[in-house]
């Protein structure tokens, strides 16, 4: 049984939480409250495993030839590494845990969350499927990185918040493609290996990290123009100007360690917690100058 859990603990990814814990956050900035909801509570605890344990998990049950291949599988950092028995039936546990959670977030929230559930639910399918999905078909595979975006209006009706302007959902789809790409770098010889086709494999890693530094050039100029946040913003560009040292002077072309790979997960989930905690505190993404 603690065997099984730690599996699946595995598959959902806690290194990566952030990423849908840092949207849920979002909308919730400022209000003091809503720490004594209990539907905030349930959301988050549903955006950080059921949710995770679902996307990765089915990303794992389609992708056993090429995650055999990776080094950096079978950690809570970047996911299991199953066996063809664990991951044939890794479905049903991932069922079960979305049929406890989703009901209780379509009373909390109101039926539109199903059309949200199922979105969740359309997006992996299409980015799954076994012999032609997304994942496999750039540059398409990073269009899906929209289903992210699901988690925000997640949090607002399950909290009854209100709306987000429409140049923060811009920011966070620019934050979503700059997480997955940095993933198809750190996963580049791999899905080499085993013949898949991503951006970064198509690409090669130079360019890919040049696509990288792009976006986050976007995203710096967005905070800087559009919310003048200076605070927020000059973080990013500090990670930006990490990024140039990167592909410029440090690594280049060549590949990150396993060691590398865990220090920078480590490492950015740091950053991760420092933003959330200064964005929901100051709002700064909540409103525009």
């Amino acid at each position: 049984m603690l065997k099984n859990l730690t599996f699946y603990l595995k598959v959902s990814r806690p290194g990566l939480w952030f990423a849908t814990l840092w949207l849920y956050l979002l909308p919730t900035s400022q209000i003091h409250h809503i720490f004594y909801s209990y539907e905030f509570w349930y959301g988050l605890i549903y955006v950080c495993f059921p949710l995770n344990f679902m996307v990765y998990g089915w990303n794992d049950i389609v992708d056993y030839e090429t995650d055999a291949h990776n080094p950096r599988k079978d950690s809570f950092w970047f996911g299991a590494q199953g066996t063809k028995n664990q991951l044939k039936v890794l479905w049903k546990a991932i069922l079960l845990s979305q049929l406890i959670f989703c009901p209780v977030l379509i009373w909390a929230g109101g039926w539109e969350i199903l059309f949200l559930l199922s979105g969740f639910v359309l997006i992996n399918g299409l980015y799954n499927l076994p012999e032609k999905g997304l994942r496999s078909q750039p540059p398409l595979e990073l269009l899906c990185q929209i289903g992210y975006l699901l988690v925000v209006p997640l949090s607002i009706w399950v909290n009854d918040l209100g709306q987000l302007p429409w140049q923060t959902y811009a920011y966070l789809f620019l934050f979503s493609l700059q997480s997955h790409i940095m993933g198809e770098v750190m996963d580049i010889e791999p899905d080499n290996k085993a013949k898949r086709r991503t951006t970064a494999t198509i690409l090669g890693i130079k360019k890919t990290k040049l696509l990288i530094i792009f976006i986050v050039f976007l995203e710096v100029t967005l905070l800087f123009t559009v919310y003048q946040e200076y605070i927020f913003g000059g973080m990013l560009a500090c990670g930006f100007l990490w990024l140039l040292l990167d592909v410029f002077i440090f690594y280049k072309e060549k590949t990150y360690s396993v060691g590398e790979m865990k220090f920078f997960a480590f490492s950015s989930n740091i950053i991760a917690i420092v933003s959330m905690v200064y964005v929901w505190w100051s709002g700064c993404l909540l409103k525009i100058i």
